[in-house]
């Protein structure tokens, strides 16, 4: 660009500098709750007066002070916590107004490119700038608040595995005592009323406490694996809800292949049939349903794995529902805990297997697969 034509522009642009940031200043946005208000129209004169600098200043100069500029937006724009496209419009605004402007300048179109392009760079490198920090800033602000809430929901799950543990086995104690006592009086008193719903009663109790103490991922002193029958436990799984089946009015039916041997910890099995089963009872009372029924079915892909589905003709489970079920605390139910879905995926994956579930509008089911008994022995080492 001629030393002459930078002249006439620097002597135009300083001539209307006043009058274009005035109608800059009437047409910018700016939020009634940006606690910026006054140091955005500062900021403009800065960028009014950059862009008439980039006539004297040398390229490198140029750059670092539109780099600096647009940092130092960009952490206000962070700060202000508004539309960051209000910032992109006013820029864009400036540029528009800027060029309207140069139209008067009385130069030939071919003389003005020159100036055009380098103006229209400043303006391009301005936002290049402010944007990616500004993304770079929010980005950082996101990772340290979700690394805040997955500390804080680890610390809220290691506080509760503590304190289950530390005073669970304390509520267990007088459990077993009256569960012994009740065994005495059913022994002494075999027409006594009412014995067998209180002993089923503090059977319930008893599962509710144990879905908190696996919580702590902690296994019981003196607790160790053994080989048990799946279809033995799934009976003592229907007798043990036949009070709720009964008072449901649920109908079951079972498709249960050749007796399979499983290796692990049956009482914590037992607890994921119950929750599974008492979940699907559960739902009906909910969902009123003339033919409640629960379906268990069991089956082999091969001689290494068991499949058993647990199906219910209840409700479908929605998508982004089925997504988050497993996760802990998380519950549709008024008085639910969250856990229960949560205890018995960590179960399940415990002895090497899976759980999931499928949802359609004819029926929901969980399907639990396990390694039998030989399998499991052998990843687990014995």
């Amino acid at each position: 660009m001629q030393a002459d034509t930078k002249t006439h522009l620097l002597f135009f642009l300083q001539k209307y500098r006043e009058e274009l940031l005035k109608e800059w200043g009437k047409s910018v946005i700016i939020s009634e709750i940006d606690p910026y208000k006054e140091e955005i129209r500062k900021n403009g004169e800065k960028f009014f007066d950059l862009v008439i600098d980039c006539f004297t200043l040398s390229n490198t100069d140029l750059m670092k002070r539109i780099h600096k500029l647009a940092i130092h937006i960009a952490e206000e724009r962070v700060k202000a916590d508004v539309n960051m496209g209000e910032f992109v419009y006013n820029v864009n605004l400036g540029r528009t107004i800027f060029f309207s402007y140069l139209s008067k300048v009385g130069l030939d179109w071919d003389i003005l490119q020159g100036a055009i392009n380098k103006i229209n760079c400043i303006f391009d490198k301005f936002l290049y700038y402010a944007i990616s920090h500004f993304a770079e800033a929010q980005n950082k602000i996101i990772k340290e608040k979700t690394q805040f809430i997955d500390s804080t929901h680890q610390d809220r799950l290691t506080l509760l595995g503590q304190m289950t543990s530390s005073f669970i086995h304390e509520f267990r104690n007088p459990l077993t005592s009256i569960n012994g006592f009740i065994q005495l009086l059913k022994a002494d008193h075999p027409d006594m009323k009412y014995l067998d719903i209180i002993s089923s009663e503090l059977d319930q109790l008893n599962f509710r406490i144990s879905q908190f103490l696996l919580l702590s991922k902690k296994d019981l002193i003196g607790k160790e694996k053994a080989v048990f029958s799946l279809n033995q436990l799934i009976e003592e799984v229907l007798n043990f809800l036949y009070p709720s089946i009964l008072d449901g009015k649920v109908k079951i039916i079972k498709d249960l292949c050749d007796d399979t041997s499983l290796y692990g910890y049956a009482d914590e099995i037992r607890q994921v049939f119950i929750n599974i089963i008492f979940n699907a009872i559960d739902v009906f009372g909910h969902q009123p349903n003339l033919n409640p029924l629960v379906e268990i079915k069991s089956y082999h892909d091969n001689k290494a794995y068991i499949y058993i589905d647990i199906s219910n003709n209840g409700p479908m489970i929605p998508e982004e529902l089925r997504k988050t079920i497993f996760e802990p605390f998380f519950t549709t139910k008024k008085l639910g805990t969250g856990l229960g879905l949560f205890v018995c995926k960590e179960i399940i994956e415990k002895h090497k297997g899976e759980l999931s579930c499928d949802s359609n509008p004819k029926k929901t089911t969980f399907t639990i697969k396990l390694p039998v008994a030989a399998q499991l022995e052998e990843l687990h080492g014995r």
